[in-house]
Formats: C-alpha cells, sequence, structure tokens
C-alpha cells in the first residue's frame, strides 16, 4: 500500500507539472491572439498539444494506480475519491501531507488552466467578430444604394448605383 501510495503521489506531482506547463502555454496565447499573430499562436497550440498527450499518460496512470489502491483497500473505485485516501492516512501523517499537498497543487493549476482558457475563448471569439464586422465592411464598400427605378408591375428593379448589372463594364 505504501508504495501504490508513493507511486500516486509521484504521478500526481508528474501531472500536476504539466498542467503548470499547459498554464504557462495559455497564458502566453493570449497576448498572441490580441495581436493575431497565426504563426505564433499555430506554434503555441502545437506545443500545447503535446503537453495534453503527456497529461493524458499521467492521467492514465493515475486511474490505474488509483484503481489498484481501491482494491487494496476494498472499496469501490467509481465512489472513492482523493479527499477520502487523505482522510485515510490519518496513521501516516507524512504521506497524508504529500498528498494533501500535491492534491491541492492539482485543484488550484488546473483551475487557472480553466480560468486562462476561458479568457482565451472570449478573446478568440471578440476576433472572430472582429474579422467578421470587417468583412461585412468589405462587402458594404463595393455595393453602393439602390435606385427607386420600379418595373411596369410597380417593383422596385433593385438596381444600384455604380455597379453594372453584369459585374462587366465593356465600355470601359
Amino acid at each position: 500500500m505504501a508504495s501504490l501510495m508513493e507511486n500516486l503521489i509521484d504521478i500526481l506531482g508528474n501531472e500536476s507539472q504539466e498542467y503548470e506547463n499547459l498554464l504557462k502555454l495559455s497564458e502566453a496565447k493570449s497576448p498572441v491572439i490580441v495581436k493575431g499573430d497565426l504563426s505564433e499562436l499555430s506554434r503555441i497550440t502545437d506545443e500545447e498539444q503535446e503537453v495534453v498527450g503527456r497529461i493524458g499518460r499521467y492521467d492514465k496512470q493515475r486511474q490505474e494506480t488509483f484503481r489498484d489502491i481501491a482494491n487494496v483497500i476494498n472499496r469501490d473505485v467509481k465512489t472513492l475519491m482523493l479527499s477520502d485516501l487523505v482522510d485515510m492516512l490519518g496513521q501516516r501523517p507524512e504521506e497524508q501531507q504529500k498528498l494533501a499537498r500535491v492534491h491541492d497543487r492539482l485543484r488550484a493549476v488546473v483551475y487557472a488552466v480553466k480560468r486562462a482558457n476561458e479568457q482565451n475563448r472570449i478573446l478568440l471569439a471578440n476576433a472572430m467578430e472582429m474579422v467578421e464586422f470587417e468583412m461585412n465592411m468589405l462587402k458594404t464598400m463595393k455595393t453602393g444604394p439602390e435606385t427607386a427605378n420600379y418595373d411596369k408591375g410597380a417593383y422596385s428593379a433593385g438596381m444600384q448605383m455604380g455597379i453594372p448589372p453584369s459585374g462587366f463594364d465593356a465600355k470601359q
């Protein structure tokens, strides 16, 4: 059991470190999004994917170790929480403190990553709105106002000033 706990503490520590790396990348992404530097954004996103892959491997190891611990203490892995393990280690205060510290560290950094990603999501949404606005502005610059021309049935002919109906003017 002691080796399983040490293994779990090591895995959680490594996972926390990778989340801290992810947090640094997420925080570095914010000014890049604001600047609109797509090549740097692509580079950061590639690095993030590598970190996320490592986090996934640590998460799988954590789940396996957690399942082993649940089997040893005869508890259901679905209902066993990390905080329960911290409470169970009352007779071994050194391991209890290590597990509690790494648990708190992991929770804090995951929350910080979530917050940074939400901020980046909002920045990206604003950037997309700005691009859409600029595209609409470009479209409206090419079209002129409609004239008040009507056909025989009193329907608007919908001609626009300054733009030939075919888009090609042979006289020019």
